[in-house]
């Protein structure tokens, strides 16, 4: 719902709109809880949630949705790819909860979009009731709602999404209804050195990915927003400044990834230098040929860095899929990352065996 937030706000403004979304999923499945869909009321898809296995059931429950106003929640499991029923071929489960949203929502969405925007964790709590009710929770609130407060606060403190509720209270013994908690935490952050072609692709990419993507140079006629629309953010400064006051601020963390895109030396092996001795990046890659690797290693271990702290490097940054274009490096080197990430091999699924979801 995160990558819909923005188009949803608009949508509803038009007019209201049914809000399709997964709140729990099992097994093997192509989207997680979260994953959303709208439909409005001339019947225009946006977004998906199976890839095209129970698009067109959940667009009829839209339908109907938007028609009397009640939720409804649909539960798919295993279909048989050459069968009439409609389900998922992938072996998995889910819900789907369907809702109105309307102009009513609209300070809620907008809320919760400045909390996104500003860095802030936040979760949407729904219920998943024939009629719907919304509430934000962020961090420090102490407001009870609905008797799964706590629970609520403790997924949006661990950064999960999932349903809680549904038993009853110890004392009152009066029914919880069940609540779909999302939660919206500080997304990674992905941070690029240098302001050329291959830096605004792989801001791109990354955005897609869902990172927090910042683009930092030090030449002022360069590193511009207008060149650089897809980041987030675009700094003015020396990379290894930037960084390093970047964790002085507590803004880099476990997940945070570093990509040095630049050609000239002064600034890559300053930057690359300081990065390594930062053991909360997650991942540090830089681009060039097998000659500029060597050449820039030799002036790394010059600069005083470890083998221990070079064994951290990427470099040349990219999994080998013969890319040219810096589209196609963005591709190579997002799939080196998301590799990492997943503790992957990055090898083909067809000479893999087992589960395709760790």
């Amino acid at each position: 719902m995160r990558t819909m937030l923005e188009q949803l706000i608009t949508l509803i403004r038009r007019g209201p709109v049914a809000l399709a979304r997964i709140v729990d999923a099992t097994g093997a499945g192509p989207r997680e809880p979260g994953a959303a869909m709208v439909v409005n009321a001339a019947g225009e898809v946006f977004g998906s949630l199976s890839g095209g296995c129970i698009e067109s059931a959940v667009a009829e429950s839209a339908r109907q949705v938007l028609a009397t106003g009640h939720a409804v929640s649909d539960r798919f499991g295993y279909a048989d790819g050459d069968g009439i029923e409609v389900g998922l071929t992938c072996g998995g489960e889910i819900e789907v909860f369907v809702e109105r949203v309307d102009a009513e929502h609209l300070a809620a969405l907008e809320a919760l979009r400045q909390q996104i925007d500003t860095g802030r964790p936040v979760a949407l709590a729904t219920t998943l009731d024939s009629v719907a009710e919304w509430k934000l929770f962020r961090p420090g609130d102490s407001e009870p709602w609905r008797g799964v407060d706590k629970d609520a606060h403790a997924l949006l403190a661990a950064g999960r999404s999932g349903v809680v509720g549904a038993e009853e209270f110890e004392v009152r013994l009066a029914p919880r209804p069940r609540v779909f908690v999302q939660t919206f935490g500080i997304p990674a952050r992905m941070i690029l050195a240098g302001a050329n072609d291959f830096v605004r692709a792989l801001a791109r990419t990354g955005r897609q990915l869902g990172y927090r993507v910042t683009v930092v140079d030090a030449r002022e006629t360069f590193a511009t927003t207008a060149r650089f629309p897809a980041a987030h953010e675009v700094i003015v400064d020396w990379p290894h400044r930037y960084l390093e006051a970047e964790r002085v601020a507590g803004r880099i963390d476990q997940r945070t990834v570093f990509c040095v895109l630049t050609h000239d030396t002064k600034f890559d092996v300053p930057a690359i230098a300081t990065a390594l001795t930062m053991k909360e990046i997650a991942f540090i890659g830089a681009l060039g040929s097998r000659r500029t690797h060597t050449e820039r290693t030799a002036r790394l271990r010059a600069a005083g860095v470890t083998d221990t702290q070079l064994s951290r490097l990427k470099s040349p940054i990219g999994l080998d899929l013969n890319a040219h274009t810096p589209d196609e490096t963005a591709i190579s080197i997002a799939a080196q990352i998301l590799a990492e990430r997943g503790h992957s091999t990055a090898r083909p699924l067809d000479h893999l065996a087992g589960p395709i979801h760790h």
